[in-house]
């Protein structure tokens, strides 16, 4: 299942949920500033990043400029208990799923996100898709 981390006032938000309502796709949304955020959550974020903080913390942001903390110098616990005290630190939106992991809208990386069926049925050229029958089709997962 899809997880998306939002804020109301994201418009890169808007556009990832209205994509995945646009193909059909399921998500769980959860708005970092109306949901508490389990310490078991934030770190799986941050084992998922590449980059680590650099991927899902904003260094742009208001607390991040204003206070004088040293993402680099925290242990991951004081990082968590940072980002649980502080949500609006996070870039948005984080979206994520069993395999894949993404930061921000990007209409060509999303793609990703479909699944891989209904990704090559989309990619086919042919009038039929000679890898599908309508059998393999009517098996694929979608919302009813």
């Amino acid at each position: 299942m899809i997880r998306i981390y939002t804020a109301p006032s994201c418009a890169s938000c808007r556009k990832v949920k209205a994509w995945l309502k646009e193909n059909d796709i399921p998500y769980v949304e959860k708005n970092i500033f109306s949901t508490i955020l389990r310490k078991e959550e934030l770190q799986e974020l941050l084992e998922r990043s590449e980059n680590g903080t650099d991927d899902i913390i904003s260094k742009r942001s208001k607390i991040i400029k204003e206070s004088d903390v040293d993402l680099d110098e925290m242990t991951v616990n004081e990082l968590i208990t940072f980002i649980q005290k502080n949500p609006s630190v996070l870039k948005r939106p984080i979206i994520l799923d069993e395999r894949r992991f993404q930061v921000g809208y990007n209409s060509e990386e999303i793609r990703a996100f479909i699944p891989r069926e209904l990704r090559r049925v989309a990619d086919c050229e042919h009038e039929r898709c000679p890898q599908f029958d309508d059998a393999k089709l009517q098996k694929l997962p979608l919302r009813a």
